[in-house]
């Protein structure tokens, strides 16, 4: 199960599982983004593919204005994947 909610501040938080089934949903919300924003992993278990292209998207149209996504709080595994992917290169991650 995915879920994504938006805090008062801005922050998205991200748990479960984002994958296919969730992109164009999860899509909708990001698309509405026109500032920078703080993305919350601390309760994402895994992102597939499809995920990571609705971030990849995001972060494009928003480094066009000279805005970005932070990510946070990734655990091991999705770290791993985002290193060996190299988008530790197009996002800031802490």
């Amino acid at each position: 199960m995915f879920s994504m909610t938006v805090g008062q501040s801005g922050e998205i938080l991200l748990s479960g599982r984002f994958d296919a089934a969730q992109a164009e949903e999860a899509l909708k919300t990001f698309n509405g983004l026109t500032s920078s924003a703080i993305v919350n992993f601390k309760d994402l278990e895994y992102i597939s593919s499809a995920g990571l292209g609705v971030l990849i998207a995001t972060q494009r149209r928003l480094k066009n204005t000279g805005q970005e996504l932070k990510l946070i709080n990734l655990n091991s595994h999705i770290r791993d994947v985002f290193r060996y992917a190299r988008f530790d290169l197009i996002f800031k991650i802490e």
